[in-house]
């Protein structure tokens, strides 16, 4: 590999991929269009696809999850928006109206998901639906969503990690990076003569992760014990991988006065919660209680149990 790069180029040295010129935007009639919120909007698409395939797989009516993506994907972003100014709030208040660019990423993932849960119990209950049964049918498409909308990450040279020798080590020019992202750690691995730095490609990582929680959700769906068991498997399984891909990152967004980050700290408070929840559910259930949370075969829709005789 070599020791100088240019500005646009991304190289994995341990992989041998060097790519050239990869850019941030494009151009269509001369307007600029950021990759990240083009591949961000495939993201959206692509789960929202999913969602509606569970829905006629388990019997229920696609067009409650077509209405519902109005809905949930602008108050998404609102919250995705709001939940990364608020615990990056030095960088926005001397100029307030930026914080409505998001053109150079910007958004949480967290605060998505806030976005979006509190629509759809919003939405399920105006609608008289289940909202136990439609966030397990919709959650895969979500974990679909982030396994895509990371890449936009990667076109916007984000969310990264410190500095690594690994087999998946990232190299990124210094030009094309922000300043604020590049650790003391990093910048003390920076070798004499070259202008890029190397770091884990926390990105990837995440990417790679959400894939094995999609694939293993999609296995599973038919399979659920009771309503919102997807749900919680989604809480606990991310929850996880991003309490544990967070310690690496550079950029984290932290709790106020604190060296602590938040996303560490969420993360491993739902991953706990929804496995406590999982195995009380099923305990209750065994107990012939929390009838309106079972799983019943005929179209996915709620009978009520008949006694055991």
């Amino acid at each position: 590999m070599q020791d100088l790069m240019n500005v646009k180029d991304i190289a994995f040295p341990h992989l041998g991929i060097y790519l050239e010129n990869v850019p941030k935007n494009f151009t269509v009639f001369g307007f600029t269009i950021a990759f990240y919120g083009v591949i961000i909007g495939f993201g959206v698409l692509a789960g929202l696809l999913i969602a509606v395939h569970n829905a006629k797989r388990s019997g229920q009516n696609p067009d409650d999850y077509w209405d519902f993506a109005i809905y949930a994907i602008i108050f998404s972003i609102i919250g995705a928006r709001i939940y990364y100014v608020v615990f990056e709030w030095d960088s926005y208040k001397d100029n307030l109206l930026s914080i409505f660019n998001t053109r150079n990423g910007g958004l949480a993932i967290y605060g998505a998901v806030i976005g979006a849960f509190t629509t759809l119990f919003v939405y399920t209950k105006l609608k008289k639906r289940n909202p136990f049964q439609m966030g397990d049918t919709a959650v895969p498409g979500l974990v679909l969503g982030q396994v895509i909308g990371r890449w936009g990450n990667f076109m916007n040279r984000e969310a990264f990690g410190e500095y690594t020798d690994n087999l998946f080590a990232m190299r990124l020019p210094v030009e094309a990076v922000r300043s604020r992202d590049i650790s003391a750690g990093i910048a003390e691995h920076m070798a004499a003569g070259t202008n890029y730095i190397q770091v884990h490609p926390t990105f990837l990582y995440e990417s790679a992760w959400n894939l094995v929680i999609f694939l293993g959700m999609m296995f599973y769906f038919q399979k659920k014990k009771f309503h919102g068991e997807i749900c919680l498997i989604y809480f606990a399984g991310y929850g996880l991988g991003r309490f544990l891909i967070e310690g690496l990152r550079t950029d984290q967004l932290l709790i106020p006065g604190t060296g602590i980050a938040v996303s560490q700290v969420l993360s491993l408070a739902l991953c706990v919660a929804a496995l406590g929840t999982v195995v009380v559910v099923r305990k209750k259930l065994k107990e012939g209680k929390l009838g309106y949370l079972r799983v019943h075969q005929e179209k996915g829709e709620e009978k009520p149990e008949k006694s055991a005789e």
